[in-house]
């Protein structure tokens, strides 16, 4: 067995050494697992695991061991594969065992032949899925040590390779299924496979080159999502590499997840198109085999991965941050005034929407959203464009949609499924939970909608009531639910639906927005930003509830406002009301509803409301 340093440069090895100790007792499988996982719990190792999001491809090693964070963007169907097969010497006859599993390839020594007839060769099934980087992420919240592993000999690879090990060579067909490791050379892939078929096998033969080029010239450049190959990123200029991920666990629900495997580049279906999507050259997307994967609560790399765990580090983290909270709540909300031109109850407003998250869902309701349209914002101005700039800086993962007709008419919202590919082409409102989406209206122009533009509104507004997304499959829609956080910048009232509507009132405009902009990030410290950002996804996963007296207290009023004026408060009214008391204690760390907070809700709607009436009067019409 290769010694302790070579677990990242030669996982392989690895498992070859559980594989021959154990032979086809299927323990080496748990104990490769375990392995791993021990190794990862050593000081520091995870941050010495080369990350595909950072590392470009051609500085990786092939069948070495990286990371991936990702997004499940397809599921295709499943593949057989060779878990144990057997080859035999043509000199000697000696017969050897081989394990299939991280492997695409069925791979054969020198004067060795695949046995076709052992009655030990094992066929086993496994998923792959084509998982893409987190959409929206923002790389500001990126700082993993790429020049620490890029400079480590173990990382280092130089642009070509000579391993060139003798294997079974597949026919056309075959080959093009066999790219799944992420850098794992095209001739490192063993077992037979398929994508929805029993798979074929490959054969002996010259082993293909490990193109070492990084593929980020296959970028997309443009709002159609045009390129030599579509990667089938759901947000148009997104980067990094695109993976077939390839898992024997599988998983009931799963949409962010971060996988730790071995990387490996190699290309078997029905038809030419569905073969040029499902096995796309490896130097494009490269082939991941999963020996362990985690389901992402979030993607926050200043908190612990899991939040929810009662570890004595992650609940040190915790305690030692909510007893900072005040002062931290009292900087975001100077920050927040500031970039909204000096308005602190619209700053309010947007500290309540960045901490909401649908918590539960009551039959078809989801509870806890709080979608805002922050209206009165200048139009032709770029103030939009810096606030969304602010709030990129605040939060892990967001997008920002330009609402003009054009995009309304032209862009893919919905993701829809293609039949003669087979596979799920991706819309733009295929987002992972806790994105926010900032839908920009103050763009939107005089003009008429098409069909499609009208079906992109109305995915728009079932995203923001329902918080779904009916992905299409042409003969049926099938349901979605999802977590977004929606923000709407617009002129007046805004054309879509929105949970609570706050009229921006500047109290300066400033001579030049992008310098204002420019100087309030600047003046704002990295650590406190830091701090920033982690209240902004800590409070979302705190449980809150409300006690019986509280409750017994909110129904009286509930039942003599009505008295006083029953026009005054609706049922919904009411469950705003309790959203907006809900996040406002979050938002000072408290996780039950107090008296103080419930009368602050209450006097925050009333300044609210009191400022729509206002402008109503203004204008002489409603906002």
């Amino acid at each position: 067995m290769p010694c302790g340093e070579d677990w990242l440069s030669h996982p392989l090895g690895i498992v070859q050494g559980f594989f021959a100790q154990n032979g086809v007792n299927t323990d080496w499988e748990k104990k490769v697992i375990e392995y791993f996982k021990e190794k990862l719990k050593e000081n520091n190792a995870p941050k010495w695991v080369p990350s595909l999001n950072e590392v470009p491809l051609h500085y990786l090693k092939p069948n070495s061991f990286v990371k991936f964070r990702c997004m499940i963007q397809d599921m295709f169907d499943p593949e057989f594969y060779m878990g144990v097969y057997e080859t035999v010497n043509q000199n000697t006859k000696a017969h050897v065992l081989h394990f299939g599993k991280y492997r695409d390839v069925a791979e054969c020594g020198p004067q060795q032949e695949l046995d076709l007839n052992s009655p030990r060769n094992t066929t086993l099934e496994r998923q792959t899925f084509y998982c893409v980087p987190v959409p929206g992420e923002s790389a500001l919240f990126l700082n993993f040590p790429f020049n620490a592993y890029v400079n480590a000999n173990q990382a280092r690879v130089s642009p070509s390779t000579s391993y060139t090990p003798s294997r079974h060579k597949r026919s056309y067909e075959d080959d093009d299924d066999m790219d799944l490791q992420p850098n794992k050379q095209k001739d490192q892939h063993a077992g037979a496979r398929q994508a929805g078929n029993v798979g074929g096998l490959q054969w002996c033969g010259e082993p293909k080159r490990l193109e070492t080029e990084a593929s980020t010239g296959q970028q997309l450049n443009s709002l159609n999502f045009s390129s030599p190959f579509d990667l089938n990123f759901p947000l148009p200029g997104e980067k990094g590499p695109a993976c077939l991920v390839k898992v024997r666990i599988i998983f009931a629900s799963v949409q962010l997840m971060d996988a730790s495997a071995l990387l490996d580049p190699m290309e078997c279906t029905d038809t030419a198109e569905e073969q040029r999507v499902h096995s796309p050259p490896a130097s494009l997307v490269p082939r991941i085999h999963v020996i362990l994967a985690q389901k992402l609560q979030h993607i926050n790399p200043l908190l612990p991965a899991c939040l929810n765990k009662e570890e004595s580090k992650t609940c040190k983290f915790v305690s030692t941050f909510m007893s900072e909270l005040s002062p931290v709540r009292a900087e975001l909300l100077g920050f927040l005034t500031h970039a909204l031109l000096g308005d602190s109850l619209a700053a309010e407003y947007l500290i309540l929407h960045l901490i909401s998250t649908v918590y539960t869902r009551r039959d078809v309701l989801p509870l806890g959203k709080f979608t805002v349209n922050l209206s009165g914002c200048p139009r032709n101005s770029t103030f939009t464009e810096h606030l969304y700039r602010i709030i990129q800086h605040l939060v892990p993962a967001s997008f920002r949609l330009q609402m003009t007709i054009e995009n309304m008419n032209h862009l893919k919202f919905i993701p829809h499924k293609d039949y003669t590919a087979n596979r799920l082409v991706s819309g733009l409102l295929q987002l992972p939970s806790n994105t926010s989406l900032v839908i920009d209206e103050t763009l939107l122009e005089q003009g008429q909608l098409d069909t499609p533009g009208v079906h992109n509104v109305t995915a728009l507004s079932n995203l923001i009531t329902w918080q779904k997304v009916d992905y299409d499959f042409s003969y049926h829609q099938m349901e979605f639910p999802c977590n977004i956080n929606v923000l709407i910048t617009s002129e007046g009232r805004s054309l879509l639906p929105a949970d609570c509507q706050i009229h921006l009132q500047p109290q300066l405009i400033p001579p030049n927005m992008e310098e204002y902009m420019n100087s309030l990030l600047s003046a704002v410290l990295p650590s406190v930003l830091n701090k920033f950002r982690i209240y902004l996804t800590l409070l979302r996963f705190l449980e809150y509830s409300i006690s019986d007296e509280i409750t017994k207290a909110v129904e009286d009023d509930f039942v003599e406002m009505r008295k006083n004026d029953p026009q005054s408060i609706t049922a919904d009214d009411l469950h705003q009301l309790l959203v907006v008391a809900r996040c406002l204690s979050l938002s000072a760390g408290q996780t039950t509803l107090s008296r103080e907070r419930w009368l602050r809700a209450k006097q925050l709607e009333s300044l609210r409301r009191m400022r729509l009436q206002q402008q109503k009067c203004v204008n002489g019409n409603e906002l």
